[in-house]
């Protein structure tokens, strides 16, 4: 008797056992499946800056190639910093390849562009806000922001045998004029043009420039290409245009 009640509670326990087994498998059933994660991807690339607003900077201390063409060969080795020791920007031009962006350098001439890829160079982007626009018949310089015209001011320009050769151009330095002699007046924005109409014999180099002049010449056609402007003019040149801003220079 004993060994038969001892059976009947053993089935008992099994089947308790696996009832309570069943019990938690269909609460396993029951329970509402995980949603499906999405794949991960990528946020896409930020839009890249319009070329004609912004100018390329070279991080101190070091220096970038430029290529003939995108992916192609070096034409240039450029340094941090320029010929006059100002911070080195390079000016797009507005071409581009994908990646690739064309710059303009005063050592590649008035119409020569190198390629270099922003994303891979050590360089800073600049945001481009102000421009000047010259216009030699009307012996004029015109100051624009991105919101309108700022300034309006007469300048001198290239004689005739000496004319100031139109094109875009950029601000390169931003100088003392009496460091390089009583004929630039008080202070120099230096271009990133090249005078090819120099006068035979001349050996004050081919950059071009917007300076002062020891007679008030301005409004006339007297300069080797470069313009001589007022000193209130050029003080607020320094003062408000930085470097790496267009000049655009029109017959």
């Amino acid at each position: 008797m004993g060994v038969k009640r001892f059976a009947i509670l053993a089935g008992a326990l099994l089947v308790l056992l696996a009832l309570s087994v069943g019990g938690l498998v269909l609460e396993e059933d029951d329970r509402p499946s995980e949603p499906e994660l999405a794949p991960e991807t990528n946020p896409p690339p930020p839009p890249r800056p319009n070329p004609d607003a912004i100018s390329l900077r070279v991080e101190t201390g070091q220096h970038v190639l430029l290529l003939d063409r995108p992916g192609g060969k070096v034409i240039k080795r450029i340094g941090d910093t320029t010929e006059f020791g100002s911070p080195q920007v390079l000016s797009p031009t507005g071409g581009s390849s994908g990646d690739w962006l064309a710059v303009s350098h005063t050592s590649l001439g008035n119409k020569g562009v190198g390629w270099l890829n922003p994303d891979r160079a050590p360089v800073s982007v600049r945001a481009r806000t102000m421009r000047l626009e010259i216009d030699l018949s009307r012996r004029e310089v015109v100051v624009r922001r991105q919101d309108g015209l700022v300034r309006r001011f007469s300048v001198a320009v290239g004689a005739p045998e000496t004319p100031t050769p139109p094109g875009e151009y950029f601000v390169t330095d931003k100088l003392p004029g009496p460091d390089f002699g009583p004929f630039y007046g008080c202070c120099i924005l230096a271009l990133s043009g090249r005078q090819p109409n120099l006068p035979q014999g001349w050996s004050g180099g081919d950059r071009l420039a917007i300076h002062g002049s020891p007679t008030p010449t301005w409004g006339t056609d007297v300069s080797n290409g470069c313009l001589h402007a007022r000193e209130a003019d050029l003080r607020y040149l320094l003062k408000t245009v930085p470097l790496g801003a267009v000049v655009t220079i029109r017959a």
